[in-house]
């Protein structure tokens, strides 16, 4: 299938800002046509308790409804959403989700940190190409630094450090007075987020450093602009910058042209962190690159239209690093196939998401016996559910979990209180699947399964066995009860003959 002519869009839900970016795919190509970004801020509508003011909430929807103005008539698939540190933190995330999803009129996803370094790496490596050197990409949010090493397309090393320029900037500079006392203090605690990782960074190693998003492009233009340095930031030219700033003594007063209205009240933050990244892990010099997490996005979920998806890669890394019966999986994907293809239709279940999440399942539902035989479906869930999976957002992980946690003996209701009731109506219907994919290859031998009808009259899921087949095979009928009994507590039936 060709994707050419189509358009992509990606859209990143920042503790800052919220970007979007539309592209048109021509000759295997992604050619940028539309590039929108507003300030919303989202983390300074964070509270102590963390929840979400009514008012950012308000300004992020409407910021949404726009977007989703833009993007109305782009297919589904063909459009990306993520949120970040803000959204990864907020109590009253997952109720603003339920609305910003209305507001943009697509779902929106929450990934990790280390699924954004990623991401980010990714932008930059499709807008800058360099297949030589390794380079440190580093990229500085509203409430988090992500720092990534790699080569090529691959990121090597991830990093989410939880600072950022608008976090930084309510801790030190609330009142909006710039000091001499408080850049130390500041710069003491981003250096503290910095200790834990520089020492590894710096073996590691890298030929190039280069910088992305507002932050890094607003100090790049400030510096250069201000003649200490040329088009590159270097320490000198950062501790210039502060001076100037100590001096300035206040952010109102800050009026470089080079810095937005709308940036000015976290641009001191976002100084202190990059000067601390340069001094802790011994930085030179920094370019600039437009690529980030919106293009890395982009990117991503143009791969995924081709087959090229990073997920399939996490989970083949997974069942290498738990040492899974590969042979065993295997067999259940296929069963779990077939009664896939025979009950989507009636079940309105997507050929493509929801199949790839069954398999994966599939791969995956045995992870836990590499911590105990005894609750192993619970260790597994507990490894999806906090593992760094690349390409996964936190949903997706969610999602995986529970069909492993459920895909054996009696099914916990309460897990499904982790998802809302049109994804838990969904949820049942994959777990349904993938349960009866394992029971008909309990027995783990290679012989080949008979032909099974399978007949879908409302909420009854019939199973027709070949001949006498299930004559000879009393272990699995025996399992087959079981089964029905299991699953009895759900609104589906399971009959069998």
């Amino acid at each position: 299938m060709s994707y050419d002519n189509e358009t992509f869009a990606a859209v990143d839900l920042g503790s800052n800002s919220f970007h979007m970016v539309v592209a048109n795919l021509v000759d295997g190509r992604a050619l940028i046509v539309d590039r929108i970004k507003e300030m919303v801020r989202l983390a300074g509508g964070l509270d102590k308790n963390r929840y979400l003011s009514e008012d950012a909430i308000t300004t992020a929807l409407q910021c949404l409804e726009r977007f989703g103005q833009r993007i109305q008539s782009i297919p589904d698939t063909n459009i990306r959403a993520v949120g970040t540190n803000t959204l990864r933190q907020a109590r009253n995330g997952i109720e603003f989700l339920g609305s910003a999803n209305s507001a943009l009129g697509h779902k929106i996803e929450i990934i990790s940190g280390r699924e954004e370094a990623r991401l980010i790496y990714l932008g930059v490596a499709n807008t800058i190409f360099n297949e030589k050197d390794k380079r440190l990409v580093v990229d500085i949010g509203g409430g988090s630094t992500e720092l990534i090493i790699g080569k090529g397309f691959d990121a090597i090393l991830t990093e989410s450090l939880f600072m950022g320029c608008v976090s930084i900037s309510q801790r030190f500079f609330s009142d909006g007075e710039i000091t001499t006392k408080r850049l130390r203090k500041a710069r003491i605690a981003a250096l503290q987020e910095l200790e834990n990782i520089q020492e590894l960074y710096r073996v590691y190693g890298w030929d190039k450093v280069i910088g992305t998003s507002g932050t890094i492009s607003a100090v790049a233009n400030v510096v250069t602009s201000q003649g200490w340095s040329e088009n590159i930031i270097t320490p000198d030219s950062l501790s210039e910058l502060k001076k100037e700033l100590i001096t300035i003594g206040h952010i109102d007063d800050i009026d470089y042209p080079e810095v937005s209205q709308n940036r000015r009240p976290v641009f001191i933050g976002g100084v202190i962190v990059l000067s601390a990244v340069f001094e802790a892990l011994g930085i030179t010099s920094m370019e600039y690159s437009d690529g980030a997490l919106r293009e890395g996005l982009l990117y991503d979920q143009i791969g995924r239209q081709f087959d090229k998806d990073v997920r399939d890669k996490t989970v083949d890394r997974l069942m290498n690093r738990y040492s899974v019966d590969g042979e065993h999986a295997e067999r259940i994907e296929k069963t779990a196939k077939h009664i896939f293809k025979n009950v989507k239709s009636e079940w309105t279940l997507d050929k493509k998401d929801d199949l790839k999440m069954i398999r994966w399942a599939a791969r995956l539902h045995e992870v836990g016996l590499a911590i105990a035989h005894s609750q192993y479906h619970k260790h597994g869930a507990y490894l999806l559910s906090n593992s760094d999976m690349p390409g996964f957002s936190r949903q997706e992980q969610t999602l995986l979990s529970i069909l492993v946690r459920l895909h054996r003996r009696k099914i916990a209701i309460e897990i499904f209180d982790q998802v809302t009731d049109d994804v838990k109506n969904r949820l049942v219907k994959l777990i349904l699947i993938l349960r009866l994919a394992i029971v008909l290859n309990r027995s783990r031998n290679r012989i080949k399964l008979p032909n099974i009808d399978i007949k879908i009259e409302g909420t009854s899921l019939e199973l027709q066995f070949s001949d006498d087949w299930l004559d000879q095979h009393p272990l699995t009928e025996a399992d087959l009860e079981t089964e029905s009994n299991y699953l009895s507590i759900t609104p589906y039936k399971l009959l069998y003959s």
